[in-house]
């Protein structure tokens, strides 16, 4: 992504609404909705008498100029699949600093941090395929509740490492 991209960064106490979403369809994708979110990370370090001290910073965001719907043909119903879309994005973010906070680094830990952040971006584009797989992309409703149910749970278990 780019730095002038318009981002939204996520928010316990503020649920998506599609207001939020301001690309253009693509009226040729079967889809009546699409949300764009991912977890940006940077970190820098340096080595001072042989001792390596870290900063980064890890933010879970949603790109309202890459996420479209068709107006005519969503519901509160289908925000709140999207809104569980930006959740897991936020999981892995949590997942990640807790990953940061728990890993000792060598001297030189370039490698061994992207290594990191790639594995657990991995792993959060995997459960996002996973939850559309498993619901059709909401169209089969008690999975649907039950993926919800899921992802609230986690973000409570990761609680501590909200922003």
């Amino acid at each position: 992504m780019d730095g002038d991209t318009v981002k939204m960064q996520w928010n316990e106490n503020r649920q998506l609404t599609w207001s939020d979403f301001k690309g253009e369809p693509d009226m040729g994708d079967s889809f009546v909705a699409s949300t764009n979110s991912g977890v940006s990370f940077s970190f820098s370090y340096k080595v001072k008498n042989g001792k390596m001290t870290m900063d980064y910073e890890v933010t879970c965001n949603f790109y309202p100029e890459l996420s479209w719907y068709k107006p005519d043909l969503v519901s509160p119903y289908i925000l709140k699949h999207e809104q569980t879309h930006f959740d897991i994005s936020e999981l892995y973010a949590r997942k990640l600093r807790k990953a940061m906070e728990e890993t000792s680094f060598s001297n030189n830990p370039k490698e061994e941090v992207n290594k990191l952040y790639q594995n657990i971006e991995n792993a959060r584009k995997k459960l996002q395929t996973k939850f559309d797989f498993e619901t059709d992309h909401s169209k089969i409703e008690p999975v649907e509740i039950q993926w919800r149910r899921f992802v609230a749970k986690e973000l409570k278990k990761y609680e501590r490492w909200k922003s």
